[in-house]
């Protein structure tokens, strides 16, 4: 029996959610698509889809604030399925009384302009191959080109014993870039990347070529470049960089679980606390229109909301879902997220950013006396139970005497996420987003971040001694 969640009748749902104080059915159906292109070819085209349930049960020990889970999944949407799933997982003994009937249907759809699945394949092979085509032209120096086009579709729904019956679709879209040149044996390589809670529209937005450009000219300057000093010095991230300083070296430690597992011990029995200088702040905000991390509701239901995590370098909350929010007594604030049906919702960012300051970023960069400017980072990795983090720089340039002078290759940032957050000095008034697919425990999901321009005094810079 096929069931779809278009027309999502409530109705054989209300018995299987009273298993236990807190019973939830996170139903979805999903389809996607992808081509990479390389070497000049497809190289590969996949689609698929997907649907299921993943049922939730919670016990509540009031005295302990916890909760023991039982949790388990199906690719089916038959309601029937579910309930013999339910009664294999539940085990608490008599049914717990007190679960609302459910409610009505609150359905929300994310609009898109071009449903991207209704772009034919051939146009989209095509843009891959101008692409291709006028990087090969313009940089002789160029010797790969690797492209990737991808969207999916993604449809939810959220029951559970507290009445709740939301719906939500969203489309999203994405186009990565990645050119490597080479010059004596030297290879150096540039990266694009751009996507959203958007459709095919995206792409009359930024052009593909212009990104396809702008990846292959960094590669290619990179082969001329010298390479960075080595050593303790003054960084300044540009609003250009994106917000993969904040993402990793911050946001992971003020989620939830990590601050009561002590994994993020920076952060834990630190609200209200000073972690800032008082004119930084920090916000986590999936309600931003179209951004690649939104979403109406999180995957527990919960309504999403701005969440202000530093206010004025003060530490005010962490990201929580229900089961963190139970622990500490508090209320989830919407960042229960997962990948799919298959799994457990965790506290998760959705899009994360430092908030703009006062300064005139030209200005930031003028007076600084000699250090590296960043205005694009690469990957990241930060190991959150000691703050310690390590980022790629993707393009770097030496400043001196406030003159940018030349742009430096295989540069990386080392530093302490509280140490580094704390010793923040200067914050311009722009701001520039990133995108990414955040990984934790198995589970990816989509995030944006962002941050303005900052003068970071001293941090660790590697690369060729001095």
């Amino acid at each position: 029996m096929t069931v779809s969640l278009d027309g999502l009748d409530p109705r054989p749902w209300n018995e299987l959610l009273r298993g236990a104080e807190y019973c939830e059915a996170y139903l979805e159906e999903s389809a996607g698509s992808s081509i990479q292109f390389e070497d000049s070819r497809v190289e590969q085209i996949t689609a698929g889809s997907d649907q299921g349930v993943g049922l939730r049960f919670l016990r509540v020990d009031p005295r302990s604030r916890s909760a023991q889970t039982t949790f388990g999944s199906l690719n089916t949407l038959e309601p029937g399925a579910a309930r013999s799933l339910g009664r294999r997982l539940v085990e608490f003994g008599k049914t717990v009384n007190g679960a609302k009937p459910l409610g009505n249907l609150e359905s929300h759809r994310h609009l898109v302009v071009r449903d991207p699945s209704q772009v034919p394949v051939e146009a989209k092979i095509k843009m891959l191959a101008e692409v291709d085509r006028i990087v090969r032209s313009e940089f002789p120096s160029v010797r790969q080109v690797s492209l990737t086009c991808g969207e999916r579709h993604k449809t939810f729904a959220v029951l559970n014993s507290e009445g709740l019956c939301h719906r939500e679709e969203r489309r999203t879209v994405l186009f990565a870039v990645r050119i490597t040149a080479e010059k004596g044996g030297m290879l150096q390589t540039g990266y694009e990347v751009i996507g959203a809670l958007k459709g095919w529209e995206l792409f009359g937005e930024v052009a593909p070529v212009a990104l396809g450009r702008a990846a292959a000219r960094r590669a290619v300057t990179k082969l001329e470049c010298p390479q960075a000093k080595a050593g303790d010095m003054p960084v300044i991230l540009a609003s250009s960089a994106g917000g993969t300083f904040v993402h990793e070296a911050i946001g992971h430690s003020l989620e939830a679980d990590h601050v009561q597992e002590g994994t993020s011990p920076a952060y834990r029995n630190k609200l209200g606390q000073t972690v800032a200088r008082e004119f930084l702040s920090i916000v986590d905000d999936p309600t931003l229109p179209l951004y690649r991390g939104s979403y109406r509701r999180d995957d527990e239901g919960s309504e999403a909301r701005p969440t202000l995590l530093v206010e004025r370098g003060v530490l005010k909350t962490y990201l929580y879902d229900r089961v963190t929010a139970l622990k500490d007594g508090a209320a989830s604030n919407g960042h229960g997220r997962r990948e799919s049906y298959h799994h457990k919702p965790i506290p998760r960012m959705s899009n994360l950013y430092i908030v703009p300051g006062s300064e005139d970023p030209r200005r930031i960069v003028q007076e600084l006396d000699r250090g590296l400017l960043v205005t694009k980072m690469g990957g990241g990795q930060v190991d959150t139970a000691t703050g310690e983090f390590i980022f790629e720089v993707e393009e770097g340039f030496w400043v001196e005497s406030g003159v940018v002078r030349h742009m430096v290759r295989d540069a990386n940032l080392l530093g302490v996420g509280p140490e580094v957050l704390r010793s923040i000095d200067r914050l311009g008034w722009d701001i520039g987003w990133g995108i990414g697919t955040c990984g934790k425990q198995g589970q990816g999901v989509p995030v944006s971040d962002g941050q303005p321009t900052l003068r970071i005094p001293k941090l660790l810079v590697g690369g060729r001694e001095s």
